[in-house]
C-alpha cells in the first residue's frame, strides 16, 4: 500500500466491522490517534499479546488484552505530557494473510520536557477481526533519552 493510500486508510472510520487484517490494524491506529478508548480495547483479542524490546518500562511481553491496554499502553502514555500534542501517522502498511506490518511516526513531549519523535515498526497478527499479537520495534535509546530521567 502506498504511503498516500495508507494515510487515507488510516483515516477510515474505526467503527466499521470489516475483518480484513490491514483494516483492523488501521482502525486500531485511528482509534489510538483519536483517543477512542473503546475502539482501542475492541481491537484486541482477549488473549492478545504485545512485545516491545529493550530495557524500558514498556519492554517485555504483555499477555492478555488487559495487560496490553492497562499495562503496555498505559505505561507508555504515562511518560507523555498530556498537555502537549501527542500524535501518530501511519506511513506504510504491508499485509499477507493474517500478518500485517505497519510503519508509523509518533511524536510527543515527554514529562521530562524533552521531544519524542520516533519511527516505529510493528508486526501484527489478526484473527477473527481482532489483534492477537503485536511485536513493536523502535529506537529504544531514543525512548529512554526522551522519556526517562536516567
Amino acid at each position: 500500500m502506498t504511503t498516500k493510500a495508507a494515510s487515507a486508510a488510516a483515516e477510515a472510520d474505526h467503527g466499521t466491522t470489516g475483518d480484513d487484517p490491514k483494516q483492523v490494524v488501521l482502525r486500531y491506529f485511528a482509534a489510538l490517534r483519536d483517543g477512542d478508548q473503546e475502539a482501542v480495547v475492541n481491537s484486541w483479542a482477549e488473549d492478545g499479546t504485545c512485545w516491545y524490546g529493550g530495557d524500558l518500562p514498556v519492554s517485555g511481553l504483555w499477555e492478555g488484552r488487559d495487560q496490553v491496554i492497562d499495562g503496555f499502553l498505559a505505561t507508555a502514555f504515562a511518560h507523555l505530557d498530556e498537555t502537549r500534542e501527542i500524535g501518530l501517522r501511519v506511513t506504510n502498511v504491508f499485509g499477507e494473510g493474517e500478518q500485517v506490518l505497519v510503519e508509523w511516526d509518533s511524536w510527543a513531549t515527554g514529562k521530562t520536557g524533552r521531544a519524542y519523535n520516533e519511527k516505529n515498526t510493528g508486526v501484527f497478527v489478526v484473527r477473527d477481526g481482532r489483534i492477537t499479537a503485536m511485536r513493536e520495534y523502535a529506537d529504544t535509546q531514543h525512548w529512554e533519552r526522551a522519556l526517562l530521567d536516567r
